[in-house]
């Protein structure tokens, strides 16, 4: 093997986490956004008007779903590989949750398998189905508000019990998050459904919208509280100026959102609230950047070897775009055939 040039060893233990980390950030970020309207659609299932509705509510995202999930396997798999300190640390701390959410998205696949091959037990599938993903998608939102709050760590190790996790401020993430997955999906069948399923979507948009717009107002007041540093971090004279553009482009998105909802667009409201997910996501990222273990390890302690960095970059980077490029190929194959009442 090709020795490292010494100027470049030197640079690798700074650029190589950040680049980890950003990998990780966009594999967490396209899951929340491409599984979360595959949730919501699944917590709206039981409120869907007719068993019709809900057998196109499945068939839109029928060749989908289990593609989304492939996200969350990079997540957690380039965690592992990438932070391991931070996978040591947060996996025992967050146990609970994660099994949780797991059980959540085997019921709801196996579920969303044998519904259309059952006749005489289907409302116990829709149950599971709907069961499933209102569990994965709270569970989420609580594994997001416990890693917000940080975690209790002593020489590198979880030192916190094992329902630290939830806590009023991971109950309120999970709503939050439950209500963001609805206003997604809503978007969803907004561009998929009938006209009659589109008009029962924009109802519940509408519904999703406002909920959701409370939270994020709750969660905007709540966060610099949990930490000094990100009260620092935002409520600075010289920084308010600078990240007030964040903000200010998430109300002009939920008036956007809302406005689309009243005047029926077709596909505004699903592309507005992908947008809010990635302005609520900066949000975050700017609050806890650099640490990947709130409020105690940053990306740099947390990460592995350069060695083992580098080597694994050579592998995802010709991979990403491999597993961007099928996820977007699919939905331009699919996206014609997945119209609800084709």
């Amino acid at each position: 093997m090709t020795p490292i040039d010494p100027g470049l060893a030197q640079v690798l233990p700074i650029i190589l986490p950040l680049i980890w980390a950003a990998i990780l950030a966009l594999a967490v970020f396209l899951y929340v956004l491409l599984g979360g309207y595959d949730l919501g659609l699944g917590v709206l299932f039981p409120l869907a008007p007719s068993d019709k509705d809900r057998d196109a509510m499945m068939n839109s995202v029928a060749p989908f779903w289990d593609g989304n999930e492939t996200w969350l396997v990079l997540g957690g798999g380039g965690l592992l590989a990438a932070f391991p300190l931070a996978y040591s640390v947060m996996l025992p701390a967050l146990y609970i949750p994660i099994i949780l959410m797991l059980m959540g998205l085997i019921l709801r696949g196996v579920a969303f398998e044998f519904r259309f091959k059952s006749d005489r037990y289907r409302w116990a599938w829709d149950l599971a189905f709907a069961g499933g993903s209102i569990l994965a998608a709270l569970m989420q939102g609580a594994i997001i508000g416990a890693f917000i709050e940080g975690f209790t760590v002593k020489d590198n190790k979880f030192a916190g019990g094992p329902f630290d996790w939830l806590t009023p401020f991971s109950a309120v993430t999970a709503i939050a998050l439950l209500s963001g997955y609805v206003m997604l999906s809503a978007g969803w069948l907004i561009m998929k459904g009938d006209e009659a399923l589109r008009e029962w979507a924009y109802s519940v948009g509408r519904y999703a919208l406002i909920a959701l717009t409370a939270f994020i107002v709750i969660f905007s007041l709540w966060t610099p509280f949990l930490h000094p540093e990100i009260a620092a971090r935002w409520f600075k004279p010289a920084h308010i100026v600078m990240l007030s553009p964040v903000p200010l482009a998430t109300a002009a998105t939920v008036i956007g959102i809302w406005w689309a909802l009243e005047r029926r667009q077709r596909y505004l409201p699903f592309i507005l609230s992908a947008v809010l997910f990635v302005l609520c996501y900066t949000g975050l990222a700017v609050s806890l950047f650099p640490y990947i273990v709130p409020p105690n390890i940053t990306i740099w302690q947390a990460a592995a070897a350069p060695e083992s960095q580098l080597f694994m970059l050579y592998g995802a980077i010709p991979i990403l775009p491999i597993i961007l490029g099928y996820t977007a190929y699919s939905y331009y194959v699919f996206w014609e055939a997945t119209d609800t009442y084709h």
